[in-house]
């Protein structure tokens, strides 16, 4: 079974949501069986529920992750996952100098769906004007296919 995990920092806005998009496309494709889906955060705790934001914009894209609770990357996590997506330049290079034997399964989610990296903002941080929830979701959807590939 290929294990794929989404990250971002606190595990409670962005990489729910990209792991709910990802198993929603996931339950369309032939593999589906085949494939685990998870996410974590650099740096969060244990048990925390999705942002009320999160769920609210995970609603109006289909989705529900009003059962999430956050997790934290952990070395054994890390280890038993075949692909890591990162929402941030900074968390793929985090990552790649804590787990240097990890490094070639980490990947920027713009990068690995579009060839172009950059930053999804975190709405927890920033006031963002743009819809980050519908940008990932974009992204899987147009980069599923891309991630299937790479992570079998």
């Amino acid at each position: 079974m290929t294990t794929i995990l989404f990250v971002c920092t606190a595990n409670r806005y962005r990489s729910p949501i990209a792991e709910a998009c990802f198993q929603r496309e996931l339950k369309n494709h032939p593999l589906d069986k085949d494939f685990k889906v998870a996410s974590a955060g650099t740096w969060t705790e244990t048990g925390l529920p999705a942002m009320p934001g999160a769920i609210k914009d995970a609603v109006r894209l289909g989705l529900d992750i009003s059962q999430h609770r956050s997790q934290p990357i952990t070395d054994i996590l890390l280890h038993t996952t075949d692909m890591v997506i990162v929402m941030e330049q900074g968390q793929k290079e985090a990552l790649q100098m804590e787990f240097p034997t990890q490094r070639q399964k980490i990947y920027l989610l713009s990068e690995v769906t579009t060839g172009i990296p950059y930053d999804i903002p975190d709405p927890m941080r920033e006031d963002i004007k743009d819809d980050v929830a519908q940008e990932i979701m974009q992204l899987i959807q147009s980069g599923f296919n891309k991630i299937i590939g790479l992570s079998s």
